[in-house]
């Protein structure tokens, strides 16, 4: 039993891992109630068990195991880091457990791993039992079955992986144990349920009987598709909806189930394992399959045939066996043995899939070829080979080898091709078949649709037809122009009959099903592929975005962008044209056309340029206008003026009119014939352009400079060319034809004309703009000198990028799409124009003892073959694809012993990508992809070279085709360190470059995470570096778990390097243009809303900052067009250029109501709660996304950067921004606080030191603009600041210590002393001492008043450290308990609790030497300055050698004693040097006369009767001097849970309200009383009605005191007006709710009460606010609509005071802010729209609102409309439309309004004319308000405007000014009325005293201080007391909080329960400033009274004034 005794007290965990099994026992239960009490999942408790959770499963003991295995269980279930442990636990489940023999514990092990599933570890689990499967143990082997069986049963194919299952099950049907072979069984036809038929293949070689057995069970399954049953933590979405559907019933939910499957079905492929085939080829095989005999080939073939027969072949060196077969079917004469070659093609294809792709070019001509042959077993085998050949590849690819024989002469083959080509594009979608891919294809079928044969024919229509169906009709049909109908409908009927293979998504047919299936949802994949390169667009781009530029351009801007597809005109004939042009033209004019008199033709002319410009857009007749211009004289026109003006007329009808080509072709002749005319070549050049924009540059480029060379004027050549180069600059370069002028241009090169070279030169420069080096091409074979000034101009635009276009089709297109298609069309140009050049065919020269050579054992011989390949390549310049058997030759000589020879090859390579261009794709496999072996070269300059001849590759390709397919991770799998470094580099170089990436990338992973632990140092330091490039495409989640299958060690390290990539993560590269667009769109917002100016780059800041705007605008095109620019070097330097004026901006940006919007969700818990041991990477991710709408990118880049020299480099810029921008700083307060806790984290000292440094600055800022912290900011930081008090370095200690100190005076320090009392909780004892001392600190600065939550608790937990083990703790606790002493004497015994003897001893002997070496308090504040250097260990010189560690609380007492004396940032707002003024008469003649006030009158406390209740502390005395704190603390006790307490309060406030006198006291404190009353109310209605023990007479009596106290409340309008909108809502809900609760009859005189609430309500309703309370009533009545809990009757009585305040409107009108009510409705109507709110059961709250709106609009008029100014997106408002159509209506009715006041009339009238100069009027006064010399003129302007215009509004003025701003401005306003009313002589006040400079304005200068000893009324005392306490921290609201501001911005509505935590905790707080003002005082006893301290304030206040006199 001792032993028992022992280990019971014994905690839990450590009850779990004791020895006795008894008591482990005990421990798993109490654990196992833990686990199931624990809500929180991430609560710290759980880390404490995380070590011992396989313990809970591997208990020896088999009765504790099985009571382990359930708390297990629960952990597993509950613990968020249950995940951690997965490995370890199922490893012992499986080893310990599933070997048990009671049934119970392998359920429980079971149940352990699926939950471990469910938990997302699925893969771990999986592994684990797959290894448990090769235990000796059979009953190991079962259990792991039956769990894999169970888990996919529940789980289904997707979670579990089931190619590893299906791996090792065929090893479990041959075991000995008939158990493990019937379990492997059931665990077969599992497996067969989801995955069906591909099951077969892999299980096709077990025991015949049991495979028998299995088909005969497979049989028996039902067809319907499994559905998974039990789901991830990750997926309850599915879950919700699997319980729906099964709770709906069968049919719906099979339905829905049915896609699911189809996306989760397996490809069989994946589960079969791989075969190596090469080897097992016969060793004769390559020289029988070369035999004469046909025989022997034969059996060559057949070798081959049964070996490819294995559906999944082992990746390796095909090439030789392909071309091996690829000669047998072209040039084998029997036919027999093509067949066969070609089955075996098809069968190697499809065994190899995409590995194959690297052969595809090598056989696809050879078949196509072979088509020829006419039997039909050879056609077919054939077919059957291409088409697997197809999906191994890409149509791109291959379409060049295709093309070429669709001209073929044999028919058959053109059939064959076609048929090929439509069975291939059934296998694409829109995205894999562009239009650059099939445009080519078109064309070849247009011709063979009107081929002889007609079986050609049919396949080209049935080809045309798939495309149809495939892209869609809009995308083919522009191929389509020339076909006549009968034909395209003949292409219909095909498109009709098509079936597209894998519509449905159905899987399994090999690589280009897959991808369709998996982009065809997407609806943006066919924008995507456009990413990979700059050349990549014009191939990849698809059909649909293309074709939706044109389409787009038109309906943008009409006027310029029709093209002939979108508006076409037939040529009209002369007579008609005369028709239509005498129809819109005047008579005169057309007479006059011809005449002879050229003024009358000038005249005639004028004439039609004015009906032109009168014309409208669709009756203008464009080509009959033309024609007219065209007549004769026409363009023969002999005098100028009138030419001029025909020129100009032509320009004016293009730009106004549907102007079509065959209007142009009308005048074009004319137009090219004048544009070298001195006089009328500008006109003739602006209508050119006119022209452009109307049928697209392109089009009339190449007519005009046809034209102009069939001329022979050289001056209209020079000037034409001179057009187009401009032309270019601003249309653009898209579709520009180079090829249909280039040879124009070089005509004009060649002329003898010298300014037609110069035009010419000067073109070619704006075109190598666009362009780039391929135009120099072009010009290759002129003569040296032309060609040396050519270049000279390419020199000259060399770095320059092309100017952004801004005419025609191209600046539609960038205003409506955006930046896809603009990217498409720049980023295409390069890619275009390769196309253009001419490119030879050297296929032919590539011949047969050409490749031997290269291949000969001789290297002499090996070089003779390449050198004569570069010949061939430098001849031909540029080539076409197909290169023969080169590619296979040069592919052997990469690997050639001899290194000159492969750096030759390289090369050649590196020509053949120049010479080629973007069609090098098709032989990125069997070509590039070896360029990257090479890499692995030991000789540098090999691998220097390869490099260099990869990256010219990629110039060419892109990257995609790179990354596509295995061979990237392949040659990464490759231990080569040089292989690994230099390709892991360079994919790190191109990786952040790429928009998209192919998903192949994923296949890398395994081998980049094998390199991060290479031996090779260099290796694994370029993993890492490119690690953060793949994340930015495969995303984090996704590289963590491909870790899944890592070793532990390993993983665990390769996790955290993935942590540190995720910080270092670069940003996809937009597409260009599209970061440009959002940053204005981003931050326009931001920049309506804010007064300081936000970022640079928004175009709205026109108040804020106008020189910078020109700039602006300048950079904004820069950044697109750089990123277009094909020259890519420039790139840099523009971006760079950008960010530089981006960071000369703000940067902190004031977004309004964003922090409470935070405060809001993390409330709500939509976001995570800043609360963690260690930052997780959510918390730094939320943070980024919520700092980006605060802070620029670029700053918030630094921020988030893994190097900390760029925090340091951030942290130093928001050092400087601090001040100039302090609102905006305290606006994300929160979030720059949150951003400093993660640097707490950081172990770099420098960093830290830098964070200190800002956050000293930032509290001395709060300090001095008298900001206090939010609770809400308080506790997401001061936690983790205490964290770093406990640093080893001193420096770092001193200033968090010093930054503690300052934060008391941004944050109360009773709010303070709780985080601290946790700090002492941690386990550095350094940390610990440092909190007991700041503890000591703050009770010695405050009093006990800050001891949370109560000071003997508290003393308890500080005493617990007096018995510490570390002797600074010990000390510093000993201190802390010193201070209390101080303060409190004796009591502290009684405070701190039973000590032990020994530390009670220690104690007593402190608390004696700090009485003996205490100074005298006198003296403590006198003499800081001979303190200082004393020993600060003062207190202990009697052992110097224990406690030499200085005392830090008496280091700080002394401190604060100097700072508090000598610094002057310390000092106090409201302080006064009063010697100075007694002193110095010269200063006192500075002051204004004070006001004499009987200052015993005012500071008096309001005389309350004697409180009976229990006693309260006795510093409560010193509160009592503020009348204010009195009424706080009986206002407090109104919400006390004790009836009698309550009462006695009640009466107390009720005797000041009914005296006149004393009644404005409670004025400030409305609000703080209502709360407390209707909080009483709830508990009443809650708690006290529903006690039977209380007395309901007790219960009436407190009613009757509410009501009575509101009664006189409410009859006081002055303080029923201060009542806010969100205390009213809850105290009508309040009122409400009494009158329903039936309880109340029951009560006696129950009738008499709900009679008086209801006189109360009617009262309020009178009283109050009139705008607060329809506001509330509105707000109350959307909640009671919404809300179905609640009474019918609750609604209708809140309609009925709406009722009764609409009867109260024409009285109230002038009184209401109608911006806020309508605002109200708004919310309403959004809430409730006019169709809902009919639904509702009654039809009453409809008529309420209707009857609302129509009463306000009957009372203002049309002028209710402007009230509307608060309401955001009016326009799409429901209230608008409705208070139009009444406004409308009821000025039909106008006689309605004729009885309104005169009075009224005439102020609209006067409003009326003076609404111009309002602008004006009120711009001047509020600048007299905003200058500190002319505030107060401009205030009484302002008064007098306000009087005269009552109903002016301010707020446009008031918008974009600060909270205090407007604050000021009312409360003067206030000031100015009540002087006025006559309540005291008008006063003009002489001076304000001005405190602090620093703010927007003075901040007393809310407190007008008369001159002339006038005493102001109370309410101006009542101001000046709320600053004061302001100041002093004695209030948590701001003094603007306390009534609604002046303008029409209504105020948030505060949560009533956060108001009264708010006034009741005044109390505390007072307490603890009270106790500051003391310490701070320069009072010689700390005893001193109040009493004492006024009467001296008093003497030297007569001082001061004798002394003025």
């Amino acid at each position: 039993m001792a032993d028992d005794s022992e280990w019971m007290k014994l905690p839990i965990d450590q009850k779990c891992e004791h020895k006795i099994w008894k008591a482990r026992l005990n421990g798993y239960e109490e654990a196992l109630k833990l686990f199931q009490r624990i809500e929180d999942e991430k609560s710290p408790e759980w880390g404490k068990y995380l070590g011992l959770v396989k313990r809970f499963v591997t208990d020896s003991n088999a009765v504790a195991q099985l009571k382990g295995l359930e708390a297990a269980l629960a952990y597993i279930e509950n613990a968020h880091v249950a995940g951690k442990t997965t490995g370890e636990v199922v490893n012992g489940v499986v080893c310990k457990v599933f070997n048990q023999p009671k049934a119970r514990a392998k359920e429980l092990g079971s149940d352990i791993c699926l939950m471990y599933i469910e938990i997302e570890k699925a893969e771990v689990v999986q592994d684990e039992l797959i290894k448990g499967l090769d235990n000796k143990n059979p009953k190991i082997v079962v259990t792991c079955l039956e769990t894999l069986r169970k888990a996919l049963c529940e789980f289904g194919s997707k979670i579990i992986t089931l190619k590893p299952v299906v791996k090792v099950l065929p090893k479990q049907f041959e075991s000995r144990e008939k158990a493990v072979r019937d379990e492997a069984k059931l665990l077969a036809v599992e497996i067969y349920r989801w995955i069906r038929d591909a099951l077969r293949a892999p299980l096709q070689n077990i025991n015949s009987v049991q495979l028998k057995d299995l088909e005969e069970e497979w049989v028996k399954l039902p067809t319907t598709a499994p559905k998974q049953t039990r789901f991830l933590r990750s997926q309850q979405d599915l879950k919700a909806k699997f319980e729906q559907q099964r709770a709906a019933g069968g049919d719906e939910a099979d339905g829905d189930n049915d896609e699911e499957t189809e996306v989760a079905q397996v490809d069989p492929y994946e589960l079969l394992e791989a075969v190596e085939i090469l080897s097992k080829l016969p060793k004769d095989f390559y020289e029988k399959i070369e035999a004469k005999k046909w025989q022997e080939r034969k059996e060559a073939l057949e070798a081959v045939e049964t070996l490819t027969k294995n559906p999944k072949l082992e990746n390796g060196d095909y090439g030789d066996l392909v071309r091996a077969l690829k000669k047998v079917i072209g040039k084998d004469a029997n036919v027999m043995l093509v067949a066969m070659a070609a089955k075996c093609l098809a069968a190697l294809a499809a065994g190899l899939r995409k590995k194959f792709g690297t052969y595809a070019g090598l056989v696809v001509p050879t078949i196509l070829e072979k088509f020829k042959e006419k039997k039909p077993q050879v056609v077919q085998a054939l077919q059957e080979a291409i088409d697997a050949v197809f999906l191994t590849t890409t149509l791109q690819n291959i379409s060049e080898d295709v093309l070429s024989v669709m001209d073929n002469k044999n028919p058959s083959i053109k059939q064959q091709a076609s048929l090929f080509l439509a069975r291939s594009f059934c296998r694409c979608t829109p995205s894999t078949l562009p239009k650059s891919v099939l445009k080519p294809f078109c064309a070849a079928f247009l011709k063979q649709v009107n081929d002889s044969a007609p079986e050609v024919r049919d396949a080209a229509f049935e080809a045309l037809g798939t495309a149809m169906k495939v892209v869609g009709e809009k995308a083919v049909n522009p191929f389509l122009t020339d076909v006549d109908k009968l034909k395209l409908d003949k292409i219909k009927e095909c498109a009709e009959k098509v079936e597209l293979v894998g519509k449905k998504g159905s899987g399994g047919g090999g690589e280009k099903k897959e991808k369709p299936a998996a982009k065809a949802p997407s609806v943006e994949a066919p924008a995507k592929p456009s990413g990979p390169s700059k050349k990549a667009p014009p191939a990849k781009a698809a059909g649909p975005p293309k074709k939706g530029k044109p389409a787009s351009a038109p309906s943008a801007k009409s006027k310029k962008g029709p093209d002939a597809k979108e508006f076409v005109e037939t040529e009209l004939s002369l007579e008609v044209c005369e028709e239509k042009a005498a129809a819109v033209l005047p008579a005169t004019c057309m007479q006059l056309l011809d005449s002879g008199n050229w003024k009358e033709r000038l005249a005639s002319m004028e004439e039609f340029q004015r009906a032109v410009e009168q014309m409208d857009k669709s009756e203008m007749p464009c080509q009959a206008l033309v024609r007219m211009l065209a007549k004769k004289p026409g363009w023969k026109e002999t005098n100028f003026q009138v030419m001029q003006m025909k020129l100009h007329i032509v320009g004016l009808i293009a730009q106004k009119g549907l102007f079509s080509k065959t209007s142009a072709l009308v005048v074009l002749d004319g137009l090219v014939d004048k544009v070298g005319d001195v006089k009328c070549g500008s006109n003739a050049k602006e209508a050119l352009t006119a022209i452009g924009e109307a049928c697209s540059l392109p089009w009339i480029a190449e007519q005009v400079v046809s034209l102009a060379f069939a001329q022979k004027n050289p001056k209209n050549q020079a000037e034409t060319l001179n057009w187009l180069a401009n032309a270019m600059k601003e249309f653009g370069f898209a579709g520009i034809n180079v090829k249909a002028f280039i040879n124009n241009v070089k005509t004009a090169l060649g002329a003898t004309n010298p300014a037609v070279r110069t035009s010419a030169i000067a073109l070619l420069g704006v075109m190598y703009l666009y362009m780039g080096a391929p135009l120099r091409m072009f010009f290759e074979d002129e003569k040296p000198a032309l060609l040396q000034q050519i270049n000279a101009e390419f020199e000259k635009m060399q770095g320059q990028s092309p100017p952004a276009p801004f005419r025609g089709a191209k600046k539609a297109g960038a205003e409506e799409e955006g930046d896809a298609a603009e990217e498409e069309e720049v980023d295409g140009g390069p890619g275009d124009i390769m196309d253009l050049l001419p490119r030879t065919d050297i296929s032919d020269k590539i011949t047969y003892d050409m490749v031997s050579k290269i291949s000969d054992k001789n290297w002499k011989v090996r070089k003779e073959g390449l050198d004569e390949v570069a010949a061939i390549i430098s001849e031909a310049k540029f080539i076409q694809p197909s290169i023969g058997e080169l590619p296979m030759a040069l592919k052997g000589r990469l690997n050639d012993s001899n290194k000159l020879l492969v750096q030759q090859t390289l090369n050649i390579l590196q020509q053949i990508a120049t010479a080629m261009g973007p069609s090098l794709k098709q032989h990125v496999r069997n070509l590039g992809i070896p360029v990257i072996t090479v890499l692995g070269d030991s000789k540098a300059n090999v691998r220097a070279a390869a490099m260099t001849t990869l990256n010219a590759w990629v110039e060419q390709t892109g990257m995609k085709e790179w990354l596509e397919g295995e061979d990237l991770s392949e040659e990464l799998k490759k231990e080569n360190p040089f292989l690994r470094q230099e390709l892991l580099g360079w994919l790190a170089e191109k990786l952040p470059t790429l928009r998209t990436v192919p998903s192949d990338l994923m296949l890398c992973l395994p081998n980049l995470y094998a390199c991060l632990e290479d031996r090779s140092g260099d290796v694994r330091k370029k993993a890492q570096d490119a690690l953060p490039t793949f994340m930015m495409h495969l995303g984090y989640e996704k590289m963590v778990k491909a870790t899944g299958k890592l070793k532990p060690a390993s993983k665990d390290q390769v996790v955290g390097m993935l942590e540190k990539a995720r910080a270092l993560m670069p940003a996809k590269p937009a597409a260009p243009g599209k970061a440009a667009a959002s940053k204005p769109a981003s931050s326009a917002p931001a920049a309506k809303q804010a007064s300081a100016p936000a970022r640079n780059q928004s175009p709205s800041e026109d108040f804020s900052e106008p020189e910078p705007k020109p700039d602006t605008k300048k950079s904004k095109p820069a950044g697109p067009a750089a990123k277009k620019g094909v020259v890519g070097k420039k790139l840099p330097v523009k971006a760079g250029a950008k960010d530089e004026e981006d960071r000369s901006g703000p940067i902190f940006i004031l977004v309004p109501n964003a922090k409470e919007q935070r405060i809001k969700e993390e409330k709500g818990l939509k976001i995570l709660k800043w609360n963690f041991m260690t930052p997780r990477d959510e918390y730094v991710e939320q943070l980024k996304t919520q700092m980006s709408t605060c802070l620029p990118k670029w700053l918030q880049d630094e921020l988030f950067h893994f190097d900390f020299q760029r925090h340091v480099k951030a942290i130093g810029v928001m050092i400087e921004h601090m001040e100039p921008e302090c609102d905006a700083v305290i606006s994300c307060l929160d979030l720059v606080l949150k951003w400093f806790t993660l640097r707490f984290f950081d172990t770099n000292t420098s960093v830290l030191m830098k964070v200190l440094e800002f956050l000293k600055l930032l509290f001395t800022m709060l300090s001095r603009k008298n900001y206090q912290l939010s609770d809400y900011e308080a506790s997401s930081f001061i936690p983790y600041l205490i964290l770093k008090v406990g640093e080893s370095k001193d420096v770092v200690r001193k200033d968090v210590r010093a930054i503690l100190t300052m934060l008391c005076k941004v944050y109360a320090a009773s709010k303070v002393f709780p985080f601290l009392m946790d700090g002492t909780k941690s386990k550095n004892s350094k940390q610990r001492s440092e909190c007991l001392e700041e503890l000591g600190c703050l009770i010695e600065n405050f009093g006990m008043n800050v001891c949370q939550p109560t000071p003997a608790k508290a003393l308890k937990e500080i005493g617990v450290h007096i018995g510490d083990r570390d002797t600074t703790v010990r000390n510093a606790a000993l201190n802390t308990v010193v201070a209390v002493y101080n303060t409190c004497g004796e009591q502290v015994f009684k405070l701190i609790g039973n000590l032990s003897e020994k530390e009670m001893s220690m104690l007593e002997e402190r608390i004696k030497r700090s009485a003996k070496k205490t100074p005298a308090p006198s003296t403590k504040q006198e003499r800081p300055q001979r303190e200082q250097p004393t020993n600060p260990n003062a207190t202990f010189l009697r052992k110097p050698a224990q406690e030499e560690v200085p005392n830090k609380l008496n280091q700080a007492r002394a401190q604060n004693a100097h700072l508090e004396q000598s610094s002057p940032s310390v000092t106090k707002e409201f302080q006064l040097d009063l010697d100075v003024f007694e002193n110095n008469h010269t200063c006192a003649s500075d002051i204004p006369d004070l006001v004499q006030h009987k200052l015993d009158e005012v500071l008096e406390p309001v005389m309350m009767p004697e409180l009976k209740i229990r006693p309260v502390s006795p510093h409560f005395d010193d509160i009592h001097n503020s009348t204010a704190s009195t009424i706080n603390f009986v206002i407090s006790q109104v919400a006390s849970g004790d009836i009698n307490t309550s009462i006695q309060a009640l009466a107390q406030i009720d005797e000041v309200l009914r005296q006149a006198d004393k009644a404005e006291a409670m004025s400030g404190h409305i609000d703080q009383f209502l709360i407390a009353t209707f909080m009483q109310l709830r508990l009443i209605y809650n708690t006290h009605m529903a006690d039977d023990r209380l007395d309901k007479k007790d219960i009436f009596k407190l009613y009757s005191c509410i009501i009575g106290n509101m009664l006189s409340l409410f009859s006081m309008e002055s303080l029923a007006r201060e009542a806010s909108m969100g205390v009213l809502k809850d105290l009508m809900h309040g009122l409400i709710t009494l009158m329903l609760d039936s309880r109340v009859e029951d009560i006696e005189d129950g009738q008499q009460l709900i009679r008086s609430v209801n006189l109360l309500m009617v009262r309020v309703l009178e009283k109050s606010d009139q705008t607060n309370i329809l506001s509330a009533l509105l707000v109350l009545l959307q909640d009671s609509l919404i809300s179905t809990a609640g009474s019918p009757m609750f609604s209708e009585l809140v309609m009925k005071c709406l009722w009764r305040m609409i009867r109260y409107l024409p009285q109230t009108i002038n009184r209401i802010n109608l911006d806020r009510i309508l605002l109200d409705v708004h919310n309403f109507m959004k809430v409730f729209p006019k169709e809902k709110l009919k639904q509702l059961n009654s039809d009453v709250p409809h008529r309420t609102l209707k009857t609302l709106l129509h009463t306000l609009c009957r009372l203002t008029g049309s002028k209710i409309l402007d009230h509307m100014s608060m309401i955001e997106n009016r326009n799409e408002s429901e209230l608008e439309a409705h208070l139009r159509r009444v406004v409308k209506h009821s000025v039909n009715l106008s006689g309605l309004k004729s009885d309104k006041s005169t009075e009224k009339g005439a102020l609209r009238s006067d409003d009326k004319v003076i609404k111009a100069k309002v602008s004006d009027i009120l711009s001047e006064i509020f600048k007299k308000i905003g200058s500190k010399e002319n505030t107060k003129e401009g205030l009484t302007e302002l008064y007098e405007y306000k009087q005269k215009y009552s109903d002016a509004d301010l707020e446009p003025f008031l918008r974009n000014t600060s909270q205090f701003f407007q604050s000021y401005v009312e409360r003067g306003l206030r000031v100015i009325e009540s002087e006025r009313e006559g309540k005291g002589r008008i006063q003009t006040s002489t001076g304000i005293p001005q405190h602090s400079t620093d703010s927007y304005l003075p901040s007393s200068s809310a407190v007008p201080i008369s001159s002339n000893g006038e005493d102001l009324n109370a309410a101006a005392y009542y101001e000046r007391l709320k600053i004061l306490r302001q100041r002093r921290g004695l209030e948590n609201s701001t003094p603007e909080e306390d009534r609604p501001p002046l303008s029409s911005l209504r105020p948030s509505v505060a949560s009533s329960t956060d108001m009264l935590h708010s006034k009741l905790s005044q109390l505390k707080e007072s307490r603890e400033h009270f106790q500051q003002e003391q310490s701070h005082s320069n009072s010689p006893t700390r005893s001193s009274s109040p009493a004492s301290n006024l009467d001296d304030l008093k003497k030297r206040l007569e001082r001061i004034k004798s002394n003025r006199q």
